[in-house]
């Protein structure tokens, strides 16, 4: 337990508070007006490889390659905001999450734990995407570590940018998170992947299988959840496209929301 949480205060800070052809991103409204609308893009099914090879610099113990097939699912094209996050809060007479004094509208929600992201999620008719969905829509039918390629900037994503990957110059550190969509998408029309926050997945962490897998939904049970993408005040590496890292589903800090996905 003592080793989790210095492990996670090195990683976030001591919290005070191929490729195919997608459709066209479409806006929807889950149910009702008085609920938020989400700006889905159609993430077609296939299969990639999950994990990272042996060769890729700064590569994890738990990032073994594995083949995963996955069907077509759509998600959301930004991270969720404050914006649709606060309806939820109106709407079900929950306590609305802080900001840390950097706004609320399009900046994306964060000082949320699982729990809180699964109930929007619920609330919106949709779920929290697997740890496969979410890497698979991630890489966008790419192999490389960031969907940009071998190399990240902060002209691409929000990081910090005193710790750039694998020697690259360094770049921007904005201390912060900015609104969602502030950079350009990956291929496959999803914005802030990587980096600006991290995003709760639906599975309990595991170890990845060995054998080839359809549709994973991760472990059967366990102690922690799992989170991607790196945030705003994260280094680089953290922010490759197969980096893993879980803790507690009961969590909340200022570098973590997340997204949603439904059925296409």
């Amino acid at each position: 337990m003592k080793n989790s949480r210095e492990n996670l205060k090195k990683l976030f800070g001591d919290p005070d508070s191929v490729k195919p052809v997608v459709k066209a991103a479409e806006t929807h409204a889950e149910s009702s007006d008085q609920k938020p609308l989400i700006e889905w893009a159609h993430i077609p099914a296939g299969t990639f490889l999950m994990g990272s090879p042996e060769a890729e610099p700064d590569r994890k113990a738990d990032e073994s390659l594995h083949k995963v097939a996955v069907s077509a699912f759509k998600m959301s094209r930004h991270e969720i905001t404050f914006e649709q996050y606060d309806l939820f809060c109106e709407a079900t007479n929950r306590e609305k999450p802080g900001d840390e004094g950097w706004g609320r509208k399009k900046q994306p929600v964060i000082n949320v734990n699982w729990d809180d992201a699964t109930a929007f999620a619920e609330w919106m008719g949709c779920r929290l995407p697997t740890e496969a969905e979410w890497e698979y829509a991630c890489r966008a039918g790419t192999i490389t570590p960031f969907s940009t390629g071998d190399n990240l900037t902060t002209a691409q994503a929000n990081y910090n940018g005193n710790f750039p990957y694998n020697k690259y110059p360094k770049g921007e550190f904005r201390a912060r998170t900015v609104p969602v969509g502030s950079f350009a998408p990956n291929a496959w029309g999803l914005f802030d992947m990587h980096g600006n926050i991290w995003e709760w997945c639906s599975d309990w962490y595991g170890d990845y299988p060995e054998n080839e897998q359809t549709d994973p939904g991760g472990a059967e049970y366990g102690t922690f959840r799992v989170f991607r993408g790196g945030g705003w005040r994260n280094y680089a590496q953290l922010c490759r496209s197969a980096f893993r890292y879980k803790y507690f589903p009961d969590y909340r800090h200022f570098n973590i929301g997340f997204r949603v996905v439904a059925k296409d």
